[in-house]
């Protein structure tokens, strides 16, 4: 019986890390911990490039653009929808991470979903560097391991 897994592991991989503007606050804080889950893990800094967005409705778009460009082995989406008093954030955080998870489905580019979606700031500054970690970083850790695990299922297949 073969077991696979992968490995987070940046080196030799360019990675394209996108993030919103808005809550920039709390996706600086997430970009910062995944440009260090990156760098930690092997990648070179000229291997990685930050992709900036007004908000987290064009995720989606830029992120299917940058894999488009077939230049990155892996792409890590960074946001925060933060509720408010209107249905706003159930439009936002639903339709953007349905457009993420499309974009990873249609295309052999893992795709590390750090779109936080919480109900006060104070809940993103948690998962933003606080006490409940950085999910940036996770993100990252996420899009290293599955772009390794590909490359293992590739190598098996070719066998």
């Amino acid at each position: 019986m073969a077991e696979l897994s992968g490995s987070p592991t940046g080196t030799g991989r360019r990675v394209a890390v996108v993030a919103s503007r808005f809550n920039e606050t709390i996706t600086r804080a997430l970009v910062d911990g995944a440009l260090d889950a990156l760098v930690r893990h092997g990648a070179r800094v000229d291997d990685i490039d930050v992709i900036w967005v007004p908000g987290a409705w064009e995720l989606p778009i830029a992120v299917r653009r940058a894999m488009a460009t077939e230049r990155y082995e892996a792409v890590v989406a960074l946001g925060a929808v933060i509720r408010g008093e209107t249905p706003h954030f159930d439009y936002v955080a639903g339709e953007a991470s349905r457009g993420l998870a499309d974009a990873a489905h249609d295309s052999d580019v893992p795709v590390g979903f750090g779109l936080l979606t919480c109900d006060t700031m104070e809940q993103a500054e948690a998962r933003a560097g606080g006490p409940h970690g950085n999910k940036g970083w996770d993100a990252a850790l996420a899009a290293l391991e599955m772009a390794d695990l590909l490359d293992h299922l590739d190598v098996e297949h070719e066998s």
